[in-house]
């Protein structure tokens, strides 16, 4: 498969409160990841390791200290409509309605408003909200504001879909529900992803391949693959195959949980 996004010797230091990078903080090192067109891949690592500040200067959010990340070939320099961003908080502008939230960046794209209108209402109808094109986000749960945002994000068609631990926030079944949702989109839209996640289990999932990142300053640690088919089925949790990864990952985990603790080698 062809490589669409290269990110090479990525680094992010904050500075100091002298505002100078020199004495600042660290949050990520020199890292490099090669993402394939279609890939799936899930992100894990200990809180403060970097995972979000990798995907926010993906997104063009914040500005690498050192290194390069391309897309297509190209530079990122900056926000673009070839990146589709869903973070953990829904984001969805509350005066509008949830068709105008999804019809928003194809607004800023120049698009006819029938035209926006049927692809919006097309990728609604995907994330299981027909029927809800009138309601406001106060009036969704929080299940429904998140599909909201993932059908925003989706119907500005992005070459990458960058996804902050989108899940976090819902209940233990609504998340389910979500990430065999996500799937069935992803197989469907033949997308790539790029997914951070706090869960073991989801990083699994979701996946093709699972990238372990270190306590701060975060670097990749490991990048293993995933070996089971598609479609999933929530059954596959209970496969040896799954059930020897998450074993392994949550080995790699707790290593780099205990070196953020200051806790090795005890």
């Amino acid at each position: 498969m062809t490589n669409i996004l290269n990110i090479s010797k990525l680094s992010k230091t904050f500075p100091g409160r002298d505002g100078k990078t020199e004495g600042g903080t660290v949050a990520l090192d020199a890292t490099d990841l090669t993402v394939a067109e279609n890939d799936f891949i899930t992100i894990l690592g200990p809180s403060g390791c970097g995972k979000s500040t990798l995907l926010r200067m993906v997104a063009g959010l914040d500005t690498p200290t050192t290194g390069s990340i391309e897309l297509d070939g190209k530079a990122v320099s900056g926000p673009g409509a070839d990146r589709g961003m869903v973070f953990q908080s829904y984001t969805l502008f509350p005066w509008l309605t949830v068709l105008q939230n999804v019809c928003f960046g194809l607004r800023e794209k120049g698009l006819p408003l029938a035209e926006q209108q049927d692809k919006a209402r097309q990728f609604l109808a995907k994330v299981g909200l027909k029927g809800f094109e009138n309601h406001f986000p106060k009036q969704l749960s929080g299940g429904m504001q998140q599909r909201t945002a993932l059908a925003r994000a989706l119907a500005n068609d992005p070459r990458i879909l960058l996804m902050d631990e989108p899940f976090g926030a819902l209940d233990h079944q609504t998340r389910e529900l979500m990430q065999e949702l996500l799937q069935g989109i992803w197989e469907a839209e033949q997308k790539t992803v790029l997914f951070v996640t706090h869960d073991i289990d989801e990083a699994i999932f979701m996946g093709s391949r699972v990238v372990v990142m270190s306590a701060r300053p975060g670097r990749i640690k490991c990048d293993l693959p995933v070996p089971i088919a598609h479609p999933r089925h929530y059954s596959v949790k209970t496969t040896p195959v799954f059930t020897e990864l998450k074993a392994k990952l949550t080995e790699e985990i707790r290593i780099e949980v205990q070196r953020a603790a200051g806790l090795v080698g005890v």
